[in-house]
């Protein structure tokens, strides 16, 4: 997500107080929006993927979900 398109988000944002959006800015925005997330959803996804933990006895083990699966 460029900064481009965040402050595409942002105008539509404004524009939507000020007046109801048209069909195709609706569609828009929620397609950015949808794109925000997902990038959101991918970095955080990244930094738990490298995420390790110290245990008490001095191993280092990589952090999983609760059930082991890995981090998709």
């Amino acid at each position: 997500m460029d900064k481009k398109q965040l402050e595409r988000i942002s105008e539509l944002t404004r524009l939507s107080r000020e007046r109801e959006l048209t069909a195709a800015e609706q569609e828009e925005r929620q397609q950015l929006r949808a794109a925000y997330l997902a990038a959101i959803r991918a970095d955080m996804t990244a930094t738990l993927n490298n995420v390790s933990i110290a245990e008490p006895d001095g191993t280092v083990r990589p952090l999983k979900p609760k059930g082991s699966k890995t981090l998709q």
